[in-house]
């Protein structure tokens, strides 16, 4: 059994209900450009191309906090996980379940309803981006969610988000050629984790399980930059890093890197699963593939990830296509 566990798919009846709210009415037509999206039959042909193939689906950006204010998104946020739980019901053998959206700029309504979310609805676990409205993860505000979900013993889905916004050079007021989006969107995953790290949340949450996007960003190809930091070299030792200390960290900055998980989501590029394999280990990383997301309407995705992990010894394989899986998410040790 191979299970896609960071695969997209928007509900029809979301996209109707987004219509409602100005950045729904813009997103829901860029999403009808692929048809694999937003349409069940589209989508599910797709998945017909492949044997022994399900997933998990969660919603395409932009982030639930991104349609209105805090009094706004927590509906947003029940509409969008009621309807894909519909979507799931109806489809079990083909979606087990899904990962639940979150009103992120209402933390006590996001704690609720990553709480109904998998105690009623049977979600595998929450996506949350890699910053809140340009606002770090490690925001204090934040940790009563971290906290719900580690007591829930369901994973987190960390998805990167920046925009053209962020702009290449300081003179500048956007970023140019989708430069934001093919390096910034790797920088955000490393430095949400990085600031995750340093906020000391594993020390404190040290069961938290949370699923990092494209492989951990930048993280797993500068594992040489975390083990020795800027001041590292004229502060500290080998062993010891000032910046570490001063956060109050008990381990070595790595150490705590290594405690995130990685999915297989990098555009079919052998050495780059490779590097990630060896970083996080082959108990921290999942198949998936970010389908939809590419010009065929995410078969090219689909199939160069599933070609990457044939590859792989027996025994590997099997961990990222299904038994990690199974092992990091009660809901699919049940149904799949």
């Amino acid at each position: 059994m191979k299970i896609d566990l960071f695969t997209h798919f928007v509900p029809p009846a979301f996209s109707d209900f987004l219509q409602r709210y100005e950045l729904g009415r813009m997103a829901v037509p860029r999403w009808r450009r692929i048809p694999t999206l937003v349409d069940p039959d589209a989508h599910f042909r797709l998945m017909d191309r492949f044997d022994d193939y399900v997933q998990v689906p969660s919603l395409a950006n932009p982030p639930i906090e991104a349609y209105g204010s805090p009094g706004e998104t927590p509906e947003i946020a029940r509409v969008a996980n009621d309807t894909m739980a519909e979507l799931c019901a109806r489809h079990r053998d083909r979606f087990p379940t899904f990962v639940a959206n979150l009103p992120m700029n209402n933390p006590d309504a996001a704690v609720a309803e990553a709480e109904r979310a998998v105690t009623e609805l049977g979600a595998a676990g929450c996506l949350i981006y890699t910053n809140v409205l340009g606002a770090p993860l490690s925001a204090p505000g934040l940790f009563p969610l971290f906290a719900k979900l580690a007591e829930l013993d369901h994973p987190l889905w960390l998805h990167p988000i920046r925009g053209p916004e962020h702009a290449d050079y300081r003179a500048e007021q956007r970023s140019e050629h989708e430069l934001w989006f093919t390096f910034g969107w790797p920088y955000e995953t490393a430095v949400a984790m990085g600031r995750l790290v340093y906020s000391g949340l594993f020390d404190k949450l040290p069961g938290l399980k949370i699923i990092t996007h494209h492989l951990g960003g930048l993280v797993p190809y500068l594992e040489g930059k975390i083990a020795i930091g800027f001041r590292q070299a004229a502060e500290g030792t080998l062993d010891e890093n000032p910046v570490a200390r001063e956060a109050g960290l008990e381990r070595s900055p790595v150490d705590y890197f290594r405690m995130f998980y990685g999915d297989t989501a990098v555009n079919g590029v052998a050495k780059a699963l490779e590097c990630g394999l060896a970083f996080f280990g082959a108990k921290h990383c999942l198949f998936a593939s970010d389908a939809p997301f590419d010009p065929t309407g995410g078969a090219h995705l689909i199939r160069r990830s599933m070609e990457l992990i044939d590859s792989l010894d027996h025994a590997t394989r099997d961990k990222i296509y299904h038994g990690n899986a199974r092992d990091l998410i009660p809901a699919l040790a049940q149904r799949v």
